[in-house]
């Protein structure tokens, strides 16, 4: 089968979240399995090009047309660990992807509407039929659009689309001038609300819900929020349409690099180890403590790796560190946030426990840091309000650390109580809760911190489980080549 991811992120080359990292993992699972799969993303002037290999042009004068002109693109070719990349660079004064950042601008919907547009244009013109399109969350929620209401009258009217919904909280809302410059045009035909029109802003056409209205298949990455955008307020509005396409609508849980993720070949750690010697696992304990000045002592050592936004639960966060003070342990935290207010609370608490030998708040993100924290790690907290999906968990089961987890999303769907969940034994791999408030996070931390200070022999058993379990890609693979199969024959 031939498959065209059309994103605007792909780990390692161009990555803010999540989303990078299930492009360029999933792209190698279908790879693996025989599948033809190509990667088109903007060429943005920030991207890691150290982790490009042989990046040429390949396709010198793409004209994409944009309201009543045509924008001049060229199209880059190179390979991204492995994966076929293409990169579109407009020639614009509308400077699209040359601002030192990938988001965070007051045209981002004009931006990726342009890149939507470019990427199709691309396709038509190189001969490029895929037999299925995937694209990724509201930055390329009008392909869809785009492909059936243009370009399948251009040659294209075999392709089919999956759409991925990340982070349904983004859902890229316009005003009318997109329609005019991407070709779409009759406003009051895309303003009907069974197309695109938003449904709590008249005067707005809202991205992802085209694409839902408009793909042949949707999917969001886990199970659990399925359920959750369709009947609770974490749907952000989409719960009617999604409700009316139901039928082409599914969760498909997030898989892990495992090669990247590997505790076993880790070049960011420096003592590699697995399931059979993991006692091996303490000598990445005591190069973290003395990395980052900490008491070496027989503590458990409690960590958080992260966003600190209101969606990972920081008040969370900030009593778990407390909480695991109080319980005679440590805890690191390694996160920034987008927002500079909770980024100034978390300078502050950094400040204030600046002496304290059994915690460490490093504000900001380091890759290697965060590789050497999964490694050295007893327990990882991660208290969200919402997750869709979660990868820290899955990395700190790999790394034999136990999760403390709020039982939402993903989170729900790959962590479960040692104590309490009704699956067999061998499936328990960590500590949930419930309920968002102090109370919760405590009744799950106390039990993990206490089972590591009063049966040691336990904990490890629960790490050892967490180890075992197979959160690759290899049955999201699966899953959604049977996604892609279904589509192509309807």
């Amino acid at each position: 089968m031939y498959i065209v991811m059309v994103a605007s992120e792909c780990a390692p080359v161009a990555k803010v979240g999540g989303l990078g990292d299930v492009v360029f993992g999933l792209s190698r699972e279908l790879e693996i399995r025989g599948n033809a799969v190509e990667i088109i993303l903007p060429k943005y002037d920030c991207m890691r090009y150290d982790h490009i290999w042989g990046l040429t042009v390949s396709y010198r004068d793409l004209w994409v047309p944009w309201f009543n002109y045509r924008v001049h693109c060229t199209v880059y070719f190179g390979f991204v660990h492995g994966r076929k990349c293409y990169f579109i660079e407009p020639h614009s004064g509308d400077n699209f992807f040359n601002r030192g950042s990938y988001y965070g601008f007051p045209d981002e919907h004009m931006r990726f509407a342009f890149f939507s547009k470019a990427a199709l244009e691309f396709m038509t013109q190189a001969g490029k039929r895929p037999d299925v399109i995937h694209t990724h969350d509201w930055q390329t929620a009008l392909v869809p659009v785009m492909l059936y209401e243009i370009y399948q009258h251009a040659g294209m009217g075999n392709c089919r689309v999956c759409h991925t919904l990340h982070n349904v909280k983004h859902q890229g809302i316009a005003g009318e001038n997109v329609l005019w410059f991407t070709g779409l045009g009759r406003p009051p035909y895309y303003y009907d609300r069974r197309r695109m029109g938003d449904d709590f802003n008249p005067s707005a056409i809202n991205f992802t819900k085209g694409a839902i209205v408009y793909s042949n298949f949707i999917t969001t990455v886990s199970p659990t929020h399925a359920w959750e955008i369709r009947h609770t307020e974490w749907g952000y509005g989409l719960g009617h349409v999604l409700h009316v396409h139901q039928n082409k609508f599914g969760g498909i849980l997030n898989g892990l690099d495992y090669e990247m993720w590997n505790p076993e070949s880790d070049r960011a750690i420096p003592h590699h180890f697995n399931a059979e010697n993991f006692l091996e696992k303490r000598k990445n304990k005591a190069a973290l403590r003395q990395r980052l000045w900490m008491n070496d002592d027989e503590k458990p050592l409690v960590a958080y790796v992260g966003r600190l936004d209101m969606q990972k639960g920081v008040s969370l966060i900030r009593h778990a560190l407390f909480r695991s003070l109080q319980m005679n342990a440590q805890y690191v935290l390694l996160g920034a946030s987008p927002e500079r207010g909770i980024n100034a609370q978390f300078w502050q608490l950094k400040h204030e426990l600046n002496d304290n030998p059994d915690c460490h708040l490093e504000i900001g993100y380091d890759e290697e840091l965060a590789h050497l924290i999964y490694a050295a790690a007893d327990i990882l907290v991660v208290p969200s309000l919402f997750e869709p999906c979660g990868l820290t968990q899955m990395i700190a089961l790999r790394y034999g650390t136990v999760p403390v987890v709020r039982s939402v999303g993903g989170l729900a769907d790959t962590v479960f109580d040692t104590d309490h969940s009704d699956r067999p034994l061998h499936e328990r791999n960590g500590y949930v809760f419930y309920q968002s408030d102090n109370l919760a996070i405590e009744s799950a931390l106390d039990r993990a911190i206490s089972l590591w200070h009063g049966r040691p022999e336990a904990f490890r058993d629960l790490a050892l489980r967490g180890m075992r379990c197979d959160y690759s890609w290899n049955r999201p693979g699966a899953d959604y080549l049977n996604v892609y199969e279904l589509i192509r024959h309807k």
